[in-house]
C-alpha cells in the first residue's frame, strides 16, 4: 500500500471527541463525517480532498474508543502519520482498515500543504516538497494483514468466519 497526497498538520493530543463529536455519535456514519474536526478545524471536511494525508504531533487519537478511525476512513483521508498514536486508536485504525503509521520526526519534516508519499511496503515517508525521507515504525505482519484486507470484518468475511455484510 502506498499513498500520495497533500498534508494537513494537527497538534498534539487530538482526542477522539474532536474526530467524532458526541453530538453526532448517533447519526448514521455517512452523516457523522460532516462533523469530523468541526470543533478544532471548522470547515476542514470541505477543504480536504480524498487521499489527503494527516501529519500529527504526538498522542493522536487519545480518549474514548469511539469509532473515530472509521470516520476518517469514510471521509476519504488517505492515511495518518503521527509522531505517536494512542494504542487503542491505532488498533481501531487497523480494525476499520484505516492506514496509520507512527514516524518519529514527522512533524519536523512536514509543513501543512507539503506533498507526502507514504509507503506501507518499506514503512517510509517522503516529503516531495522538501526531499526529506523518514523511516516509520513497521507494523507487525498480523496487523498489516488486517489492514491490507480492509479491516477486521472484511478479513473475517474473506476467511469465511463471518457472513458477508448485508448492504
Amino acid at each position: 500500500m502506498e499513498f500520495e497526497g497533500k498534508t494537513w498538520r494537527f497538534e498534539a493530543n487530538i482526542n477522539t471527541d474532536l474526530i467524532l463529536p458526541s453530538r453526532c455519535y448517533y447519526l448514521p456514519p455517512e452523516e457523522q463525517i460532516r462533523y469530523v474536526f468541526s470543533a478544532n478545524r471548522p470547515g476542514w471536511v470541505d477543504e480536504m480532498s480524498r487521499g489527503d494525508i494527516i501529519i500529527a504531533e504526538p498522542n493522536f487519537g487519545m480518549g474514548s474508543s469511539r469509532p473515530a478511525a472509521r470516520n476518517l476512513n469514510l471521509l476519504g483521508v488517505g492515511c495518518l502519520v503521527a509522531e505517536s498514536i494512542n494504542g487503542l486508536f491505532f488498533r481501531n485504525c487497523i480494525n476499520f482498515g484505516f492506514p496509520a503509521l507512527e514516524c518519529p520526526g514527522i512533524t519536523d519534516a512536514f509543513s501543512e500543504g507539503d506533498i507526502a508519499a507514504v509507503s506501507f511496503e518499506d514503512f517510509s515517508v517522503r516529503n516531495f516538497t522538501t526531499g526529506a525521507k523518514l523511516d516509520a515504525l513497521p507494523i507487525p505482519d498480523p496487523l498489516l494483514s488486517i489492514l491490507e484486507a480492509g479491516g477486521i470484518y472484511p478479513l473475517l468475511e474473506k476467511e469465511g468466519l463471518v457472513a458477508p455484510a448485508v448492504s
